[in-house]
């Protein structure tokens, strides 16, 4: 289908600005339906095409191991057995239901202790059907072009750029946006939700063209590597007086403030924090949520963890690996 450079725009995880330039260029495409099938795949257009070979960097180290008083002690009888073949956890990862296989595993704590030291394959973090996947500059979708089964719009929620996001993902959105309204801190809108592998090659592409790999790097995921494209991603922005602001209004707004602070309760986080760039390898971006789930969402703002890689004890990934 043809790309459009609005959605290029509205997509675009980078700052204002180039978004703004994007805009006044390109021209926009009609939304898609309200419930939007992902787009069909197209033949994957080599990075080469527009990324500069990859220089030959040592890979990052990975980060401190964690500690093990961080991880709670698993009852015997559980670390014994073989979860993948437990009915409960079986049936429960065919239902995609990510609470029932954390509850049949014995909840948050034992389910991060059995996916960081890897003694059940099945619980992986490479799935995209699963809301704690894992994606960034070194873990991309395999396929490199995964898109979701379905995509739909969240309901009660200003949309500008015609996102979908997974179902559970949407009814996460709309709770949230009417439970900031409820606080009386303003109006929240969706500026970027799902993008397929197609319209991400655009996307960076136009950033490469804008700041050159290095920069583009930065503020924008390589296609294949973007988290909008397993449709748990959302780009917020504040909303007020009938106009919303944009991405990088949203950090200095009641909007702003309350997301940071009450998003986890609704299974999103922060993914891209302040400070955090050595390991996700993008400037902050107070507006980008990952839907992950509420139970890993609590976890993760209970224990004090910032990344998701922090959280699974996985490597930093602030560079993409090298090409070859």
């Amino acid at each position: 289908m043809p790309v459009a450079a609005a959605l290029v725009a509205v997509f675009v995880l980078g700052s204002s600005a180039s978004v703004t330039a994007a805009v006044t260029r390109l021209t926009p495409e009609a939304p898609p339906p309200a419930v939007a099938a992902p787009e069909p795949s197209e033949s994957p257009v080599p990075l080469s095409a527009f990324i500069e070979p990859a220089t030959a960097d040592p890979a990052p180290p990975p980060l401190a191991p964690v500690p093990a008083t961080d991880l709670p002690v698993v009852e015997q009888q559980v670390a014994g057995q073989d979860l993948c073949a437990d009915p409960a956890v079986t049936s429960a990862l065919a239902a995609q239901d990510e609470a029932a296989v954390i509850a049949a595993v014995g909840g948050i704590d034992p389910f991060r202790q059995t996916v960081v030291t890897g003694t059940a394959p099945c619980l992986r973090l490479d799935d995209p059907n699963l809301s704690w996947v894992v994606v960034n500059k070194i873990r991309p979708f395999a396929p490199i072009d995964w898109a979701p089964g379905s995509v739909v719009f969240p309901e009660g929620v200003r949309n500008l750029g015609e996102g979908a996001l997974a179902p559970e993902a949407a009814a996460a959105l709309t709770a949230m946006v009417s439970a900031a309204a409820a606080a009386g801190v303003g109006e929240i809108g969706l500026q970027s939700a799902y993008r397929s592998y197609t319209t991400q090659q655009t996307s960076y592409s136009v950033q490469v063209a804008d700041r050159g790999v290095e920069g583009a790097d930065l503020v924008s995921a390589r296609p294949g590597h973007s988290e909008h494209q397993s449709g748990l991603a959302a780009d917020v922005v504040p909303c007020a007086d009938g106009s919303c602001g944009t991405l990088d209004d949203l950090a200095a707004t009641p909007q702003g403030a309350w997301v940071a602070e009450h998003a986890w309760e609704f299974g999103w986080i922060v993914r891209y924090q302040e400070g955090r760039t050595d390991v996700t390898g993008y400037a902050p971006e107070p507006w980008h949520l990952r839907y992950v789930g509420p139970e890993i969402a609590a976890a993760m703002r209970e224990g004090g963890y910032t990344t998701l890689e922090e959280f699974f004890a996985l490597p930093a990934a602030p560079t993409y690996a090298p090409a070859g």
